[in-house]
């Protein structure tokens, strides 16, 4: 019986700390399938937030039992920012009106609460520096079996779950084709590569801290599958981020050993090669001058990455192959036209006719279609959200599921108000883990490289990358915090 009393009192000290060790590896391994889609968006009732709920409900009984700890520092910035958030919320129900389904503005509005409430449960389960590089080496662990999955999508055809469109949101089994990119156990290709990303800076950290081998290997693993992202804002941050934190540190020929693997993998690879390479193009397109519709001639596949309709001009000037583009275009109109039930068969000449006759040619350089939507569509969405009220914003969900620019998307949701108090949460985490520590340092730049990430996709907003972000930083504050006086010591409570 006293063995009984024994477990159950040890069962008890550590409840929170067993189910947070669970969601560590659930968050990055668990594919997102969902379990209730919520009407008018594929955002759905996922089994994390049913664990999420359960692991602070347990939480929170343990705050009432003085089990568990609170950082009173973080607590008074994270309630600002959600309350930030939850007044934009407001106002954009009853005031401006620019959230036309009030429930999904408060479904937003608490994601933001879900995503950020786990880097309290984090720190109030390190006690010691052994909870620390404990919780720490099992997030890692998470990175391997997510990077070993990424091998067995990539050579062994096992299956995905995105959602990266309404349809793939339901939860399908997807299996990739060859020069499809990877996105293993998540949602996409750019949420796992922002998740390497902030992983490979702290397996930096660890490996100069510690010189255990497994940390490099882990390292070349990562990198290998970052690469067959071909995510090139995520692949842009990894140089940034990592190769700065090498200098910084002055592992001079690190820096070189690190450089020569990249451009290895990455000429091997060769996709993401491609993919720089046609991020801007030089082609020659027809604008109908009377409307200004932009015509591309160019043949959709899954290889290559079409062009979007920004440009810059360069200059009309006519050519050998203009006939051919041209008619190019007029065909693939009058077919579109055609299916779209736009015009009959009986009008394909008229409208052919109509169509030649506005059609000029102009030398240009093109975006590819990804950067073209930002800047015609989503970034301009954002900014005028944010002008029409500067300091809250127009609330959450007002401008659409996604504007792959997470700063633009806190301005236009959340107004100058809640993009603040992000901002100093985010420093005062700088300056609280700022030091000459080498693991801290990783998570500092790790930092850095979301932030990079985050000026081309909603990074913050990812729940697998957001999850993870906030867990590792409650564990970094809560290690920094160890054998520091508090200012008002209160027994069974660590306090800040």
């Amino acid at each position: 019986m006293n063995k009984l009393f024994g477990f159950l009192k040890k069962l008890d000290d550590n409840l929170v700390k067993i189910l947070l060790v669970g969601f560590i590896f659930f968050v990055p391994l668990w594919p997102k399938l969902p379990i209730k889609t919520i009407n008018y968006t594929y955002i759905a009732i996922r089994l994390d937030d049913l664990y999420l709920a359960l692991m602070s409900f347990v939480f929170l009984i343990q705050l009432l039992r003085k089990k568990a700890t609170l950082n009173r520092t973080f607590l008074w910035l994270f309630i600002a920012f959600w309350g930030a958030v939850f007044l934009a919320t407001g106002w954009g129900i009853f005031v401006q009106k620019t959230i036309v389904i009030a429930s999904l503005g408060y479904l937003n509005a608490l994601r933001r609460v879900e995503y950020m409430i786990v880097f309290f449960i984090a720190f109030s389960v390190v006690k010691t520096k052994r909870d620390f590089f404990q919780l720490l080496n099992l997030y890692l662990v998470g990175v391997l079996l997510t990077v070993l999955y990424g091998f067995g999508q990539k050579f062994f055809n096992l299956p995905a779950v995105q959602t990266m469109n309404p349809e793939y949101a339901k939860g399908y089994l997807l299996y990739l084709t060859p020069e499809a990119r990877l996105s293993s156990t998540f949602a996409g290709h750019y949420d796992l590569a922002s998740y390497l990303v902030f992983a490979i800076p702290i397996i930096f950290g660890l490996y100069f801290f510690s010189n255990k081998k497994r940390y490099l290997g882990l390292f070349v693993l990562s990198l290998i599958i970052l690469i067959y992202t071909s995510s090139r804002i995520s692949f842009g941050a990894y140089v940034v981020s990592a190769f700065a934190f090498l200098i910084f540190i002055r592992k001079y020929w690190f820096v070189v050993f690190a450089v020569l693997l990249t451009a290895l993998l990455m000429f091997t690879t060769g996709e993401l090669t491609k993919r720089f390479l046609q991020t801007f193009q030089v082609r020659r397109i027809l604008v109908d001058e009377k409307t200004g519709a932009v015509y591309i001639g160019q043949k959709i596949t899954t290889k290559d990455l079409p062009a979007g309709s920004f440009y810059v001009k360069l200059g009309n000037q006519q050519g050998s192959n203009l006939n051919q583009l041209r008619q190019q275009v007029i065909q693939q109109q009058v077919n579109q036209a055609t299916l779209s039930g736009q015009i009959s068969q009986g009008q394909e000449q008229q409208y052919i006719a109509t169509l030649a006759a506005n059609l000029q040619p102009v030398n240009t350089v093109v975006s590819d279609i990804s950067f073209a939507t930002r800047l015609q569509i989503e970034w301009p969405r954002a900014i005028n959200a944010f002008k029409k009220n500067p300091l809250l914003g127009t609330g959450p969900s007002s401008i659409t599921e996604a504007t792959d620019n997470d700063y633009l998307r806190w301005v236009g949701e959340f107004g100058l108000l809640g993009t603040g108090l992000f901002f100093l949460i985010l420093y005062v985490l700088y300056r609280k883990l700022w030091s000459k520590d080498l693991v801290n340092l990783g998570f500092i730049f790790g930092l850095a490289g979301l932030m990079i990430n985050a000026t081309y996709i909603d990074v913050f907003e990812a729940s697998k990358v957001a999850y993870t972000f906030w867990i590792i930083a409650g564990i970094f504050v809560a290690y920094n915090s160890l054998n520091k006086p508090a200012s008002q010591p209160t027994k069974g409570r660590r306090t800040k």
